[in-house]
């Protein structure tokens, strides 16, 4: 998949619209970037709010607008610090001239202002105003100061101009903006090979129903795969986590798919394909009753009832031999308590993937790998078997990412 055309997806862009009839453009500029899968949060000025309303922001950006600095709820709910920096980028478009020369004076009178103080994110503008405005002395010199603070400005367009005057200061057209964010996060991730790349991840346990009140799963904790997620979305790639249930938060940033049963976790993984990897951490649950029943079961004279187990599909299995859509690297993690090593690589072999992630879950000193913090696993391919030391999930995500890295590296050469 290419690099470019996918870089955006998933990234969260905080978008501050100032005012100007301008602002008219935002619309479609949200519009193109949900389109490249972007998420993107908006605050409106009171000034941009002259020019278009949070109703038409809101119905096209999937979230709520945020105006308001003293909005009591949303600043139990959000808060301008957290939403400030819940982005990986903020962008101002269009930026007055009287928001460009509030920022230079660190003024915050408002909710935009008081964002781009609180922000610890990189922020980019997009100036609009008239062209002698633009060129004023004091707009050039504010603009200056800007960019030595680390703003970076998308130069504003050439051509007529909403007051009936011709030249700079047209906001850059719509596909200009998009390609100075894509530009930003190619230069971002420029020493990562996952830059763009869109990665499937599988992460917790599933719930296979008896009947309304009973299942039966086991005891993932869904934390290897979630770090997993975390770790490979840091080095730019485009992360689709499929989740089953697990008391952790979604990771901000990160596609999450929540899912309950193996069955569901197949559908949303097949729909998720195209991907260039799929790592394959849930503990999948190999079997379930062939029909949950409609009603609580009762007991039949102190008897277990009899359940008719059937087999659920070996996800893993099934994405490895596909023809046409299977990723270029598959990876299953295999979940053991004896026999590590040998096990492991009959799953390999059986199941059609690239690299087994063999960890070993057996119960020592009372505790086991599912559910703790800790894991020992062993990186099997078709070549080699590498025991890891014991380490944090975190670790041992960085790890596998780091391999994961090397791979398309090396692919990358290959090619060029």
């Amino acid at each position: 998949m290419a690099g470019r055309d996918n870089i955006l997806r998933d990234k969260r862009l905080l978008l501050i619209i100032g005012g100007g009839i301008a602002a008219y453009k935002s619309l479609d500029l949200i519009r193109r970037l949900k389109d490249h899968g972007m998420n993107v949060r908006t605050i409106l000025t009171k000034s941009g709010a002259e020019f278009v309303t949070p109703l038409s922001i809101s119905s096209l950006s999937g979230e709520k607008v945020f105006q308001e600095l003293f909005d009591l709820t949303d600043e139990m709910e959000m808060g301008h610090i957290k939403l400030s920096r819940s982005a990986d980028l903020v962008l101002v478009a269009p930026a007055t001239a009287d928001l460009m020369a509030k920022m230079v004076q660190g003024l915050a009178p408002d909710l935009a202002g008081t964002t781009l103080l609180a922000t610890d994110k990189p922020v980019m503008l997009a100036p609009a105003m008239n062209s002698q405005m633009w060129h004023n002395t004091s707009t050039m010199r504010n603009a200056e100061q800007l960019r030595a603070d680390g703003t970076e400005i998308i130069p504003p367009a050439s051509g007529a101009l909403a007051c009936g005057e011709v030249g700079d200061g047209r906001l850059a057209e719509v596909a200009d903006i998009i390609t100075h964010l894509q530009d930003f996060f190619l230069q971002k991730y420029k020493n990562s090979p996952l830059a763009g790349k869109h990665i499937l991840v599988t992460a917790g346990p599933t719930h296979e129903a008896i009947d309304p009140v009973r299942y039966i799963a086991n005891g993932s904790s869904g934390t290897q795969g979630y770090a997993i997620a975390q770790s490979l979305a840091a080095k730019g790639a485009c992360v689709t986590l499929v989740t089953g249930p697990t008391s952790l938060a979604p990771p901000e940033g990160i596609k999450t798919i929540q899912i309950l049963s193996a069955e569901e976790m197949r559908k949303a993984c097949e729909e998720a394909l195209p991907a260039d990897a799929g790592v394959f951490v849930a503990a999948v649950c190999d079997w379930r009753p062939e029909a949950a029943a409609n009603q609580k079961i009762k007991k039949q004279k102190g008897k277990m009832p009899p359940i008719h187990w059937v087999e659920n599909t070996d996800i893993l299995k099934k994405i490895s031999h596909l023809k046409e859509a299977r990723p270029e690297l598959m990876i299953g993690f295999a979940a053991e308590t004896e026999n590590i090593t040998a096990h492991a690589k009959e799953k390999l072999a059986r199941k059609g993937c690239d690299w087994i992630i063999a960890n070993d879950v057996s119960v020592k000193n009372g505790q086991s790998v599912m559910g703790s913090d800790k894991n020992t696993v062993h990186f099997i391919t078709k070549e080699n078997c590498d025991e890891w030391c014991e380490a944090s999930k975190k670790e041992v995500a960085e790890m596998l990412t780091l391999k994961i890295e090397e791979y398309f590296q090396l692919k990358q050469n290959v090619r060029t």
